[in-house]
């Protein structure tokens, strides 16, 4: 197959998901992070994402989901198994770390 599309699913089934204890990595910028983040989640910004090896399936979060599908793409052309979570942190209704509560 010469075009594969990104695996994705939404913010409410990634939150089904979070008793697995899965791969999070959020793609956004540092201090957007530190704003509020999907707890256990590691923040890769975009720009630093080509230089990451993931271990195993690893779920991709930024704010509204443009930022994590383009940094799925490019794990996913480096041969990782990525899904990108659509809606991003805006969409995201679970429990989250730091930032104001």
């Amino acid at each position: 197959m010469l075009f594969k599309t990104v695996s994705s699913i939404s913010t409410n089934e990634l939150e089904k998901k979070l008793v697995e204890k899965p791969q999070i990595i959020d793609v956004r910028e540092a201090h957007e992070f530190q704003g509020g983040h999907i707890p256990g989640a590691k923040n890769v910004p975009l720009g630093k994402i080509a230089n990451y090896i993931p271990k195993g399936k690893t779920y991709v979060i930024c704010q509204s989901g443009m930022r994590s599908k383009k940094a799925s793409k490019l794990l996913m052309k480096q041969g990782y198994d990525v899904v990108n979570v659509r809606g991003g942190m805006s969409s995201w209704t679970g429990a989250k770390k730091g930032g104001k509560l």
